[in-house]
């Protein structure tokens, strides 16, 4: 047996839901009722009984991806008469993937009644989202440096190229792994569900992403532009992320006991996981959002009048 846990889901499992867990790897594997199991033998989060043995698990993320999704619409809408600022359209990009999170998520963790084969598509869909959204939060971190004109087709068609090459490749591994198309991932299926595929792609990768993001948005906003203020909402967002991480790894197995599987930590991770992305639109210094003023990085031979993007 391996001395470390790495690649291992089985823990993960069983402290964030049981058979109805809060992640949406876990549907994926034998232990889960989508495939025909009995859950992982930890606290199994329940929420509202309805008829046929059946629950509508976890009604909190439910409401609170409804509200993410309105919230990321109005946050799109907003964008789009922000005709001057700075990454804009790449901006959009992120928020529409994580529009496709959430509503991935009332399908996945929300434990909306659904098939079992339906709901690890979506699963599949889910993670995959995951990943490719967070590469597109870390591109717009460099948008801003203007390597490449934003909102033109060539910036465009990179980011999205690129997330689409990782939204494919992660979501086929997903894919092959739950619903077992060539065999190759059926090792991971049972206890302790060792995949080093998804653990990399879907728990380390993003993490990743959004390290690199974060340093390139502090090294833009105060090396580059020298101003201070929006480095508390990057901060803010940073700390609701991770806020809503250790309520989901950390906390969630002992709010799901002490509520005997009513909730657990997994709504606490979509309403911080919200307040982040809400936070993202308040990092871009006015510099970068002002018609008519170029960041102090780019020439005016190169961005002559902001107000023309």
């Amino acid at each position: 047996m391996p001395a470390t846990r790495y690649g291992a889901f089985d823990d993960f499992c069983r402290d964030t839901g049981s058979a109805h867990s809060t992640l949406p790897v876990c549907n994926l594997f034998s232990q889960s009722p989508t495939r025909g199991g009995n859950g992982y033998g930890g606290c199994e989060l329940t929420g509202i009984p309805l008829s046929g043995d059946r629950y509508l698990a976890n009604l909190g993320s439910i409401l609170l991806a409804f509200v993410a999704i309105l919230v990321t619409l109005v946050l799109l809408w907003r964008s789009d008469r922000k005709k001057a600022a700075v990454g804009r359209r790449e901006m959009q990009f992120f928020l529409m993937g994580y529009i496709v999170i959430e509503i991935c998520e009332i399908f996945t963790i929300g434990w909306f009644p659904l098939d079992g084969a339906v709901r690890r598509g979506f699963s599949a869909v889910h993670i995959a989202a995951i990943v490719a959204t967070l590469w597109i939060l870390m591109m717009n971190g460099a948008v801003g440096y203007q390597l490449v004109d934003d909102g033109t087709p060539l910036s465009m068609g990179l980011i999205f190229g690129s997330a689409a090459v990782l939204f494919i490749g992660t979501g086929y591994i997903a894919l092959d792994t739950g619903f077992s198309w060539t065999g190759y991932w059926d090792d991971t299926l049972t206890a302790p569900n060792r995949s080093y595929s998804l653990y990399t792609l879907y728990q380390l990768v993003p993490l990743v992403f959004l390290f690199v993001f974060f340093v390139l948005e502090t090294v833009l906003v105060l090396k580059v532009l020298g101003e201070v203020k929006p480095m508390f909402y990057l901060i803010g967002g940073t700390l609701s992320f991770a806020l809503g991480q250790i309520f989901q790894y950390v906390i969630s197995v002992h709010i799901c006991n002490g509520t005997n599987g009513k909730i657990n930590g997994g709504l606490f991770e979509t309403f911080f996981t919200l307040i982040a992305v809400s936070s993202r639109r308040s990092v871009k210094p006015q510099s970068l959002q002002e018609p008519n003023k170029a960041p102090p990085a780019v020439s005016s031979a190169e961005r002559q009048d902001a107000g023309n993007h």
